[in-house]
């Protein structure tokens, strides 16, 4: 059995305010946006890479999620993490592009790191490789 990502979800409180912050200020492209219901089936993938693994953005209104969103973020916890070239140039970056940062880029051995908010209620990771 060959196994593989190929969605994987991010909780946002607000599906048209991630999908815009998702693109405008991280990058990402957008794949599908179909409605669903009340919602969207929203997807995006890294750029330039459009057959890649692709980001749900999966509205958090169900099942307890506002609540864990909630704790990880108070708790400081990132809810996940994206790899970027350079941490310190992605930071500069999206600080000029007004994103907030709960952690400023940080030496942590054979990575560096930063922590940026997504408006849309979790902490992100950012990471490269020293």
């Amino acid at each position: 059995m060959r196994i593989r990502i190929n969605i994987t979800s991010v909780l946002v409180d607000d599906q048209a305010r991630a999908l815009e912050f998702y693109t405008d200020k991280l990058g990402f492209e957008l794949k599908h946006d179909v409605p669903a219901g009340d919602a969207r089936w929203l997807t995006l993938t890294a750029p330039g890479d459009p057959d890649g693994v692709e980001l749900l953005l999966e509205p958090d209104a169900n099942y307890g999620a506002p609540e864990f969103k909630s704790t990880l973020k108070s708790a400081g916890v990132p809810f996940t993490q994206f790899q970027v070239d350079s941490v310190q140039e992605a930071y500069d970056e999206l600080r000029s592009k007004g994103v907030e940062f709960t952690m400023e880029p940080t030496n942590a051995g054979p990575v560096s790191i930063t922590v940026l908010d997504d408006t849309c209620g979790n902490l992100i990771q950012l990471i490269s490789e020293n």
